[in-house]
């Protein structure tokens, strides 16, 4: 019996994920090259140590001033964010979960800084009873330590936890904890190659979070 949703952050509450990818690639574009998914999507969801200008300057066999692009990227993510709510579906599953008496976590690969003050300035961090980040855990996604973490805070075993996730490398770090996971992918990792999931939604919009758990309760 499921009695607790935990959430992954950047790409499915908040689409972080889309606008980093097109900031960048059109970053790369300006340059005359490239940002392939197949090298960025290994990126999403985990901490690879991958330096997105230091690949520009391999591609393009040049370097570039790392300071000056930094604030470029930065400056337009900003832009682009700014106007962003949480992505459809996420508040009314926030709010269904907390009227079904349900536990609700979150595990990101992000700092915690950057996950909370997102969650604050969408209105939505007072839902969540725990929250778990890169600053608890030695290892982050696709290791399962930090679904494993956020349980063990919320008081529930992993046989009683539905993930949900939108990237290949967090779904994996919740089939690994031994959890239900939903994916939900965007617009940058709709095409990654994800382990086998328990189910898959284009949007949260689409069911509501009582017959997607009987759904998958069921199964």
């Amino acid at each position: 019996m499921i009695k607790a949703v935990i959430f992954d952050f950047d790409g499915l509450i908040y689409d972080t994920e889309t606008n980093e990818y097109n900031v960048l690639n059109e970053i790369f574009q300006e340059h005359g090259s490239e940002l392939p998914m197949s090298v960025w999507g290994k990126v999403i969801g985990t901490q690879a140590g991958f330096n997105a200008l230091s690949f520009l300057e391999e591609q393009i066999g040049r370097k570039v001033d790392h300071d000056e692009l930094t604030k470029l990227r930065r400056d337009r993510f900003n832009e682009r964010m700014k106007d962003e709510g949480p992505l459809p579906g996420v508040e009314e599953y926030l709010t269904a979960a907390k009227k079904a008496g349900l536990k609700i976590g979150l595990a990101s690969s992000s700092t915690y800084e950057w996950v909370s003050n997102h969650l604050k300035n969408l209105c939505l961090f007072d839902y969540f009873e725990c929250i778990r980040t890169s600053d608890d855990v030695e290892k982050v996604k696709p290791d399962p330590t930090l679904y494993l973490e956020a349980a063990k805070c919320l008081g529930v075993t992993p046989e009683e936890c539905l993930v949900f996730e939108d990237s290949a490398n967090g779904a994996l770090a919740a089939k690994r904890a031994g959890m239900y996971c939903v994916v939900i992918p965007n617009q940058v990792t709709k095409d990654l190659e994800f382990c086998e999931v328990d189910h898959r939604l284009e949007s949260m919009a689409l069911i509501e979070l009582t017959q997607l758990i009987q759904k998958i309760e069921n199964q």
